[in-house]
């Protein structure tokens, strides 16, 4: 996915961008970069790769060289960034974070027009630049961010810098990723992440709404463009990808979770479903709290059979191998075998994407010794790879395992019926568990319903992105 940092102050702020910006790999794997503004003028840009080096570790001898009163960085999943641009509305910094599924389109009608890109070495273009490119096409920065925001299928949030010392920040059109406003007694930053900035001792200020556009100076910060009431947040920003402590639109990523299991359990106890087990467990790490609200309604003892091994792999998807990425989660999984022997275990995880890995989890599990082991998915089947932030990228949807089971099951029409099979009370749904089970070794499974899921999360559905479970846009 990916996120961004900045900061404009009457002091030096390139340490809290450092710190602000590490505080955001969670959210990415692949590059990271960081950009200020010179006290004497000019920037001083640095970008790297963060596939097996942290990003404190990778930028910590930089920071020598960076020094200002007005700075921003990101992690990236994508392509590499922050930019320097120079053009007619000025030389500015860029970072966007989103989604461009008609980016080749989109590349080619502004070479109709005359612009030309730098070519990535795959060929393609570089999202950001193909962004500014567009940006520059109007008389200012706000037309012009409304205008590539108009133009781009997908979503795009993004952070501006201006060699003046300011910061623009513009929140996607649809809301679907968090932008906030902190505030100490120096300065104001702009962070996806609530808690990045409180560690730093700013205050939360402001939270922009959808297409909200906002200018950041050291003395405040002004609306450039009011915001829409629609929104699609996106759901797995509490599901999966937000750290504990995070907070979107007022409802915190931990205690969503520890309802989300609360609710799974109480429906199951309802539905005479419950099974008898002697522990309870969530898959490390995200799957905790789901599975320790879980353990919480359904009386049953929550334990960690099994831990991660994570100083040196602290997550399982950095490598970009996937046989490499298999081999280091089976590597993390460390056994507490006094929990798993001859013991009844029911998982939660906070999802099911392609299974491949929990298989993996599985198979460790009755090979230690477990007698039988149950899972629970935090969240819905997924259906559809999402084309807004990317969290379920693949190259075809048959690559998740919900969508290639519906094909198994039912090869012709079984795509006119995905929400009978999303749904575990049907017979479709039904056979859906049973196929999965079957496949992965479940001794039972059953997914979180998607009203489950939103009454944890507290908002209004409207509000909610739910694309890759229904395929509501």
């Amino acid at each position: 996915m990916g996120a961004f940092f900045g900061a404009v102050s009457h002091r030096d702020v390139v340490l809290d961008v450092f710190f602000g910006v590490d505080y955001h790999s969670h959210l990415g794997t692949r590059r990271a970069g960081m950009v200020s503004c010179l006290p004497d003028g000019g920037f001083k840009k640095e970008i790297h790769s963060i596939e097996n080096t942290p990003f404190r570790t990778r930028f910590d001898h930089d920071l020598p060289e960076f020094e200002g009163m007005c700075a921003m960085g990101c992690i990236s999943d994508s392509d590499p960034q922050p930019l320097l641009v120079r053009s007619k509305l000025g030389v500015y910094a860029i970072s966007t974070v989103g989604n461009i599924t008609n980016q080749a389109d989109l590349v080619e009608k502004m070479e109709e027009r005359g612009a030309q890109f730098m070519s990535l070495s795959n060929g393609d273009v570089n999202a950001t630049e193909l962004v500014a490119t567009m940006i520059n096409t109007q008389d200012d920065l706000v037309e012009g961010i409304k205008y590539a925001q108009g133009q781009i299928e997908g979503s795009l949030t993004l952070l501006i810098m201006l060699e003046s010392g300011e910061l623009v920040a513009a929140r996607d059109k649809m809301g679907r990723l968090p932008v906030l406003i902190g505030r100490d007694d120096d300065g104001y930053c702009v962070s996806f992440e609530s808690f990045a900035y409180e560690k730093l001792g700013y205050a939360s200020e402001h939270e922009l709404g959808s297409a909200e556009i906002v200018r950041v100076r050291a003395d405040g910060y002004e609306v450039l463009s009011e915001p829409v009431d629609e929104m699609r947040i996106c759901s797995f920003l509490w599901v999966y990808y937000g750290y504990p402590n995070s907070v979107y639109e007022g409802q915190n990523v931990e205690t969503m979770r520890y309802a989300n299991g609360r609710i799974m359990a109480r429906d199951e106890r309802e539905a005479g479903t419950l099974p008898d087990v002697d522990y309870v467990a969530g898959v490390p790490d995200s799957g905790l709290p789901h599975g320790i609200g879980y353990a919480m309604e359904s009386g049953k003892t929550f334990a960690r059979p099994f831990v991660k091994y994570t100083p040196t792999w602290p997550r399982s998807f950095m490598p970009t191998n996937q046989e490499i990425r298999n081999r280091v989660a089976k590597m993390k999984q460390i056994p507490v075998s006094e929990l798993i022997d001859g013991k009844k275990l029911l998982l939660v995880d906070d999802s099911i994407v392609r299974g491949t890995q929990l298989r993996e989890t599985v198979d460790f599990l009755y090979n230690t010794g477990a007698k039988e082991v149950h899972m629970r998915s935090a969240c819905p089947p997924i259906m559809y790879g999402c084309k807004y932030l990317s969290f379920s990228r693949s190259n075809s949807e048959y690559e998740l395992i919900a969508r290639r089971k519906i094909k198994e099951l039912e090869p012709e029409g079984g795509e006119e019926h995905i929400a009978e099979y999303a749904d575990g009370k049907t017979k479709r749904g039904k056979c859906l568990l049973k196929s999965i089970c079957e496949e992965m070794g479940f001794d039972s499974l059953s997914f979180q319903s998607l009203d489950g899921l939103l009454e944890a999360i507290g908002l209004p559905r409207e509000k909610v992105c739910t694309y890759c479970w229904d395929g509501r846009e």
